[in-house]
């Protein structure tokens, strides 16, 4: 099996349906730093095999304190995804607040990922994407689009999905320093109409 280009020292795990994934995470989600969960794409599902989809990769993930990421290409019939233990302090978005809730109220969300929504309450990061998700331009970014002749016309006419992309790598930097780099990044390069590519990089 050939592992995609990102972080390859993670494992692959073969997950052949929902409760299979669910079942790997509630023996493992503790103790792993995370994985590559492999799905088969639909049109290649087996007769009597179940479809997998990155949203039900995703829910089972938040049911326990998770969180898929970046996906991957494995071969011509599978495809991967790249889930992890949620970092402390991490934002979170809007659509994984609204999956939630429908997992809350069956009771599906168990006591370790209760634990990581209340964790992410008390210290704040449960609301740091509010502003991303309503692409609202932080004071510093709109201050340095100013700073060039066409860079806020040109990024606000960016797509709605890289605009937000770009907020939230700002929104979730970690130190000051990074912030302001990846602030003046964006500023410079939406002047040259170019789109951010926000995880290019992975300082924090």
């Amino acid at each position: 099996m050939t592992a995609p280009t990102l972080q390859p020292d993670l494992p692959l795990v073969e997950v052949a349906s929902r409760a299979e994934w669910r079942a790997w995470l509630a023996a493992n989600a503790a103790s792993s730093r995370g994985v590559w969960a492999v799905t088969v794409k639909k049109p290649h599902v087996p007769e009597g095999g179940e479809y997998v989809s990155a949203r039900d990769l995703n829910e089972e993930c938040l049911c326990v304190g998770w969180i898929d990421s970046k996906p991957g290409r494995v071969d011509e019939r599978r495809t991967a995804l790249l889930c992890t233990p949620r970092k402390p302090g991490s934002g979170w978005s809007r659509v994984n607040k609204d999956r939630l809730e429908p997992l809350l109220a069956q009771g599906l969300v168990t006591p370790a990922g209760l634990a990581v929504i209340a964790q992410a309450k008390a210290d704040g990061s449960w609301g740091r994407l509010d502003e991303v998700d309503a692409l609202l331009v932080p004071d510093d970014l709109a201050e340095a689009l100013a700073g060039y002749p066409s860079a806020r016309a040109t990024f606000d006419a960016f797509p709605p999905s890289a605009r937000r992309g770009i907020l939230e790598w700002i929104a979730q930097a970690k130190r000051p320093a990074t912030r302001a780099q990846r602030v003046a990044r964006t500023a410079e390069e939406a002047e040259r109409g170019i789109r951010t590519l926000q995880w290019s990089r992975r300082e924090t």
